[in-house]
């Protein structure tokens, strides 16, 4: 598979080392700041473009990985729906529900894939866990939880779209918790009401959020409780718990570092302790996990089925985000209506 890259940041760079470890070619870039982008072709053997069009509009180029700031989305899925060529997008997929619903509808119409990154998903330690819940090895699920008690340094921050709703769309929520806000949607299921209390700038000079929690109450009846800040130094690795009426499993960065179940049965646990985090540090974290969802996208748009983690899928955690920014703004318990595409 052939790949184009819009955005040359952090996460460009961490996507381009996944695509060339599972041999699919990074054939162009772009980037509005051109010594950037210069830099990235140069290190990755990619052709840099001077616009988004010439890359979504490029004949030799496959699909479209979208790594800019989330205010950045629409324009993109919407030349590459003219184009016929396949978009992922960062995560979260966009800073508002009505962008990110027209993104999905504009890739439906277009026949294209649209997909959303959450890599999270494809640690080994979710795979399991995954497996292992569906097959009941946890029993009833009573509660899903949830701790992202990151630090960012003022230097972070520097940038004015930092932490800003309209560039961003929030802060410690949107940005660094919305991989936990999937996995709790991915491992426990929907949820149906919240309520939310934040700090904005509690720590940071940015608009938004460093400091949040949030009640939830998934549609299963199981409770759960969110944590997110970037204000909490020095930052520790974040906390996935998941409870049931046979035992617990816990996650801890990137591994399972707990599994105390009851009478349990089917493949052993791969419980392990050196974790991966971008506690304090935004890119230490794993390639390995990005190799897979990138491939399976690729996969995807080869065989025209719909990729592991879909613009639906992004939907559903940008949902509960917003949900929860209201119900901290608006002081009031909101409930979470599921939509259909």
């Amino acid at each position: 598979m052939r790949v184009g890259i819009v955005g040359t940041g952090a996460v460009a760079w961490k996507h381009a080392e996944a695509y060339k470890n599972i041999g699919y070619q990074l054939r162009a870039c772009t980037n509005a700041t051109p010594e950037r982008g210069r830099k990235f072709a140069d290190a990755t053997g990619a052709e840099l473009l001077e616009t988004v069009e010439q890359l979504c509009s490029h004949s030799e180029i496959d699909f479209v990985d979208v790594c800019t700031f989330p205010a950045y989305r629409l324009p993109a899925v919407e030349l590459c729906a003219k184009s016929g060529k396949h978009v992922l997008v960062q995560k979260p997929m966009a800073v508002d529900l009505e962008t990110a619903e027209r993104m999905i509808v504009l890739a439906q119409k277009a026949g294209i894939q649209l997909g959303v990154v959450s890599q999270h998903r494809f640690d080994d330690s979710i795979l399991f866990l995954k497996e292992a819940i569906d097959a009941g090895r946890l029993g009833e699920i009573l509660q899903g939880d949830a701790y992202v008690k990151w630090f960012r340094s003022d230097q972070y921050y520097a940038r004015p779209i930092k932490g800003s709703w309209a560039g961003e769309g929030g802060g410690a929520l949107i940005s660094q918790a919305i991989h936990q806000v999937d996995l709790l949607l991915h491992l426990v299921g929907s949820v149906d009401k919240v309520y939310g209390f934040w700090k904005l700038a509690s720590l940071h000079a940015i608009e938004s959020e460093d400091l949040l929690s949030a009640l939830l109450h998934f549609s299963s009846g199981a409770h759960g409780v969110l944590q997110a800040s970037t204000s909490l130094w020095p930052g520790y690795p974040e906390r996935l718990e998941i409870h049931g009426t046979k035992g617990t499993a816990i996650v801890t960065g990137d591994q399972l570092t707990t599994w105390d179940i009851q009478n349990d049965f089917g493949p052993p646990a791969p419980v392990g302790h050196q974790t991966a985090s971008g506690a304090s540090v935004p890119m230490a974290i794993s390639v390995a996990p990005f190799e897979r969802q990138l491939f399976d996208f690729g996969e995807a748009c080869k065989a025209g089925r719909p990729p592991a983690y879909s613009g639906q899928d992004g939907f559903k955690a940008l949902q509960l985000v917003r949900s929860i920014y209201t119900a901290c703004a608006e002081a009031r318990g909101v409930e979470v209506v599921p939509k259909t595409f």
